[in-house]
């Protein structure tokens, strides 16, 4: 018995043991290996939390869910939690290692332990096949298998280390929206020739939605049909025993904004974001007309129109990203023209880059944060390349900071300096802007970002595995917005015109009531006139109507 077994355990087989089949077992094989719906049914075993050890009945959902994996090279899958997502995968990649000889198989997961959880579940139904449908075992561990026709399966993070310099034939990303907005991008870029060079290698992308990042626009590619990725939407209702109550009984234990997200599977970033939800819904991306090295083009310069960079600096060690956005200021609503993001790019070099763009868009005028690293690339900009057009700021008292161009004195200093202060402030308007729609936003980075800048104590920070250096760049543009410098440059009053335009909105709100004319006018006139010129008539109350 132990010459035939796998170090010991009884339920693996060995490498190069001989193996007798009846008739009944060869057919039995051929059905398996021709249609894994029925291999996984008839099978495989799962782990049921109130059963235990039981077999993997599949529910529709998940019988359609095989059956497109099985048919296309490329599947993106949008699904709520706990809907037996992850397992119904895992048992389609059971059946391809076992009746694909030579092929190499990728579990990639936002964290190492949950991929290796994954990797332990298949190999529990491993276990628990018969003899004869196994493959003999070459090597078994928490992070990897190999079986004797040369398949084999790695678990791992997603990282653009994973799988580089491997040759894939299926990838499978769980929850990929919970991947790092960097870690993803750099995973694609990585991985992706890998993927290509193959006819037949699969990408298999599983997840429930957080927030706006690369996972909502792969999903939006694919429900559109600019990509080759199937979409696959399941709804939590198609979960057996999910109904009204349980609905009901699950937003009363959480919340409904997390019931949203998590089971109706909406993109609504996460909870208490800065921006509302329902505006977040509404805002729209663009593909950029260029794009190069981390520099995103919507709108090329103009004759005539004023653009303002806003610049925040990152160490260039991978977490965090350089940015700056560039807006055009010329009328309300302002826009974003042209974006910066990258996470390797040192400061030494930064400054080049944001002279070349600014020069580009008119000799824009540019905001640099300067609390840390900041300082040294607008000292690059003002004394190496000598920009003219860099924006100074002084304090003035604890509630922020007045903008200035050029030198001044006091405590005039190149750039802001961002406290809690002027964070609040910046904040606070940018979060009007957006809402009222002075401010344009068609890259989905911004959007990404903004999905995912949340409440946390008494400020607004990126979520959990987040970055928010873009949203960093906006505030700052939103706090300059409000200052008397930014005014006398652009000739706009970003306040007066939403307070004009809230005060339209109320004429026209009290306008179906009526204005009656009592010959009084004239008498009370003087009091009746708003610092905006506006003349209000009193009006008349019916002493019989019930308002």
């Amino acid at each position: 018995m132990t010459e035939t077994v796998y170090l010991g355990n009884p339920n693996l087989k060995k490498a190069n043991v001989a193996q007798e089949w009846t008739k009944e077992q060869l057919e039995e094989y051929a059905k398996c290996m021709e249609n894994p719906q029925h291999f996984i049914e008839e099978h495989i075993k799962i782990v049921s939390l109130d059963e235990g050890l039981v077999p993997f009945k599949m529910y529709d959902f998940q019988k359609d869910m095989v059956g497109t994996f099985h048919k296309n090279r490329f599947t993106i899958c949008k699904l709520p939690r706990q809907s037996g997502k992850s397992t119904t995968i895992i048992a389609y990649l059971l059946h391809y290692v076992l009746f694909n000889a030579q092929v190499n198989v990728a579990i990639l997961a936002n964290k190492a332990a949950v991929a290796r959880d994954l990797l332990a579940r298949l190999q529990l139904a491993y276990e628990h096949l018969p003899k004869w449908l196994q493959q003999g075992v070459m090597s078994w561990n928490k992070g990897s298998l190999e079986l004797e026709n040369g398949s084999k399966i790695l678990a791992s993070s997603t990282s653009a280390s994973a799988v580089r310099g491997g040759s894939y034939n299926i990838i499978f990303l769980d929850e990929f929206a919970y991947v790092p907005a960097n870690v993803a991008e750099q995973f694609f870029s990585s991985v992706y020739p890998t993927i290509s060079s193959g006819k037949t290698s699969k990408v298999m992308i599983v997840s429930t939605p957080h927030g706006m990042n690369m996972f909502y626009k792969m999903w939006v590619d694919a429900e559109e049909k600019r990509s080759s990725y199937v979409p696959i939407e399941v709804h939590w209702s198609e979960v057996p025993g999910r109904d009204a109550k349980w609905k009901e009984e699950t937003i009363k234990n959480t919340s409904e904004s997390q019931f949203n997200t998590e089971f109706e599977c909406e993109f609504l970033g996460s909870i208490d974001t800065l921006i509302s939800p329902a505006k977040l819904k509404t805002l729209t991306y663009h593909t950029p007309i260029k794009s190069n090295a981390g520099l995103d083009v919507y709108e090329n310069p103009l004759p005539d129109h004023t653009y303002m960079m806003t610049v925040d600096v990152a160490r260039g060690a991978s977490k965090d990203y350089s940015a700056f956005v560039v807006m055009d200021i010329t009328q309300i609503p302002y826009k974003i023209v042209a974006k910066y993001r990258d996470n390797e790019i040192k400061p030494l070099v930064f400054p080049q880059v944001i002279y070349n763009s600014a020069r580009a868009y008119n000799q824009a005028f540019v905001l640099i944060e300067v609390n840390d690293i900041g300082e040294g690339v607008a000292n690059a900009m003002q004394f190496d390349m000598e920009y003219d057009n860099l924006v100074m700021a002084s304090m003035r008292g604890r509630a922020g900071q007045v903008m200035g161009g050029g030198f001044s004195g006091g405590k005039a200093q190149l750039g802001i300096r961002t406290t809690k202060a002027t964070k609040s402030v910046g904040c606070s308007n940018l979060k009007q802007l957006i809402e009222d729609d002075k401010l344009y936003i068609p890259d989905l980075d911004c959007i990404s970002e903004l999905s995912t800048f949340i409440v946390k104590g008494k400020s607004f920070e990126a979520d959990e595995g987040c970055t928010d250096d873009l949203v960093a760049c906006l505030f700052i543009f939103a706090w300059a917005t409000d200052q008397t410098y930014f005014k006398e440059l652009t000739d706009q009053d970003i306040r007066q015109t939403m307070l004009r335009e809230q005060q339209d909105a109320l004429e026209q709100d009290m306008a179906p009531f009526g204005f009656v004319v009592t010959g009084l006018e004239d008498e009370n006139i003087g009091n009746m006139v708003d610092e905006y010129g506006t003349r209000w008539n009193p009006v008349v109350r019916d002493n019989n109507s019930d308002w």
